[in-house]
């Protein structure tokens, strides 16, 4: 709950979360005005667009990814730098395998809360990100692009 977060944990989690991002955009940034463009892709979480009980700071720095990304998409959009977000749902990684193992539990509690009732393979999530750097994705600037079975339609 958000009271009872602590302060080292917050700060840890929008640390992690928020100025991780900032600092790749920092210098990839940086590297693509001199290359003459380029195209950058963030990755939030579907909590970066409706709120979560119980997880208050990690939605809170998902939040500031999808603000990031679209003051950022503004102001390089001229230097032909476009920069967009991607916002997984629950996805099987090396950390939800890890989390399932010990709590196995858990994955149909998840499979459930999805429209399409089961969470995404990784590759599913690495296309959209591969489609938003793509020349197909050309004239798509400053997006937050839901990747999450449908979860935030609901």
């Amino acid at each position: 709950m958000t009271a009872e977060h602590t302060e080292e944990n917050w700060d840890r989690i929008v640390s992690t979360n928020l100025k991780g991002v900032w600092l790749c955009m920092k210098f990839e940034i940086d590297q693509m005005l001199r290359q003459g463009g380029g195209a950058i892709v963030n990755i939030a979480s579907n909590f970066g667009l409706v709120g979560s009980p119980g997880r208050s700071a990690y939605s809170a720095s998902k939040h500031g990814v999808i603000g990031l990304t679209k003051a950022a998409a503004l102001e390089y959009a001229r230097r032909n730098i476009r920069v967009n977000a991607v916002c997984p749902g629950p996805t099987r990684t090396l950390f939800l395998e890890s989390m399932l193992r010990e709590r196995p539990e858990v994955l149909p509690a998840l499979e459930a809360a999805q429209p399409i009732g089961r969470v995404a393979q990784s590759s599913e999530i690495a296309e959209a990100v591969v489609w938003l750097c793509s020349e197909r994705a050309s004239f798509v600037n400053g997006a937050s692009l839901p990747v999450d079975g449908g979860f935030v339609a609901q």
